[in-house]
């Protein structure tokens, strides 16, 4: 879907929506909507709507994607201070095991719930999956006989 911005209005005639504040709300765990409300009800559990401003995000679809993301930051992240760190110093595998697997697993932990958010924040503004108020599983077509 082509989300290009010309005069305040997207193609579809709906009022653009700032994608950059919405990720922004989303990655501090607030509604991408009014940046107010509580966007999870557990660590990855997002709230069925906004308390603040009544804004549903039962239907969103962000699945795999933040994990993918933590992996990739966290992957770069990572390897690329144990090879500066391993260059630069004489320490046993057990005491790289020891320093950057911690650091892996918190740094996993800490991105996981934010980039989610984010990733929540992204589809509100671009009004996909049920954030554009079409139902995203319609019935299927029936089969030609």
């Amino acid at each position: 879907m082509d989300t290009q911005v010309f005069g305040g209005e997207n193609h579809t005639g709906r009022p653009a929506r700032a994608v950059w504040n919405a990720m922004w709300n989303g990655f501090r765990c607030k509604c991408p909507k009014c940046g107010e409300g509580k966007l999870f009800s557990s660590f990855l559990g997002v709230v069925p709507a906004c308390a603040h401003c009544g804004e549903e995000m039962h239907h969103h679809r962000a699945d795999d994607l933040p994990a993918y993301l933590v992996i990739v930051i966290v992957g770069h992240v990572v390897l690329g201070g144990f090879m500066a760190f391993e260059a630069n110093s004489t320490l046993s595998m057990w005491q790289h095991l020891a320093i950057w697997a911690p650091i892996t697993v918190l740094m996993s932990f800490a991105l996981l719930r934010p980039i989610k958010g984010a990733i929540v924040g992204l589809q509100w503004a671009y009004y996909m999956h049920g954030f554009s108020g079409v139902d995203d599983h319609p019935e299927p077509l029936p089969e030609e006989g």
